[in-house]
């Protein structure tokens, strides 16, 4: 287990979003939104869909630029950099997008090693190492190196997905729908693994979710978008509990309930 990156031991904020605008035309996405995130944290956006959550983790990686406001990551503004101002820090984060994003005409093994040829001068022999030592580290069989994605089930093409965002040995980990899309038994799976990871790597994360049994299980805060804006922004208990009509609705609907007590249950 290696210990924490420099940055988790800092006391700033490995996200700080502020005053951001975002807008299609006049549809108002965000509107003076402002959060942070802090180190060595799991983080999760929530809300209703088209809320924008998936919109900032997009213009936090710098693939998309808002109206106007400040985005830092590791205390560097992102808005307004070009691709190649980007990479050094694009080396320091890893993204898993929600459809995985893996290449289907290559093994899981050459996704994971195609990002370490593309960033690094390792050799071939150490490349194909690394990816196999980060196959396992998201739980793939190692039979599953050789697979095309194709051949995967939805929680594996997920684990896959993971285990290209980790090669790098990134800081940061952004996720955006982790669980979508699977059974309940791999996304409970996903679920144990997110905080595993955050636990034996010391890395920060931020993901995007819907799966209100990720966020009991596995986040330390949670901010709520509605609207344009922040709702709320706390531990899973304090949400739970708030007066704000709209967070009540998300957390208290059936499957809201459900999550909660399963979550209770297993304290």
């Amino acid at each position: 287990m290696r210990s924490a990156p420099a940055q988790a031991q800092a006391t700033g904020s490995v996200i700080d979003i502020r005053g951001l605008n975002t807008r299609f035309g006049n549809a108002v996405v965000h509107d003076d939104v402002s959060l942070a995130v802090r180190p060595g944290e799991i983080f999760a956006l929530v809300g209703t869909s088209g809320c924008g959550k998936s919109t900032l983790l997009r213009e936090t990686i710098v693939l998309q630029r808002p109206v106007s406001g400040s985005i830092r990551v590791f205390g560097r503004e992102v808005v307004g950099l070009s691709d190649e101002d980007a990479l050094p820090l694009r080396r320091r984060w890893g993204v898993m997008f929600e459809r995985g994003a893996l290449f289907s005409a290559l093994t899981v093994k050459e996704n994971v090693a195609m990002v370490l040829r593309e960033h690094t001068a390792l050799g071939r022999a150490l490349i194909d190492e690394i990816a196999a030592l980060k196959i396992a580290l998201t739980g793939l069989p190692p039979d599953s190196a050789g697979k095309y994605p194709s051949e995967l089930s939805g929680g594996m093409r997920k684990r896959a997905a993971l285990a290209r965002a980790l090669a790098l040995d990134p800081e940061l980990l952004l996720l955006d729908e982790p669980t979508a899309g699977l059974d309940p038994l791999s996304a409970s799976g996903i679920d144990e693994l997110v905080r595993q990871l955050r636990d034996a790597l010391g890395i920060t994360i931020m993901m995007v979710t819907h799966d209100l049994d990720l966020l009991w299980r596995a986040a330390d805060r949670v901010a709520v978008l509605g609207g344009g804006h922040i709702l709320g922004i706390g531990a899973m208990t304090e949400l739970s509990g708030s007066e704000n009509p709209l967070i009540r609705e998300y957390f208290y609907g059936p499957r809201g309930r459900a999550a909660r007590e399963q979550a209770w249950k297993r304290k």
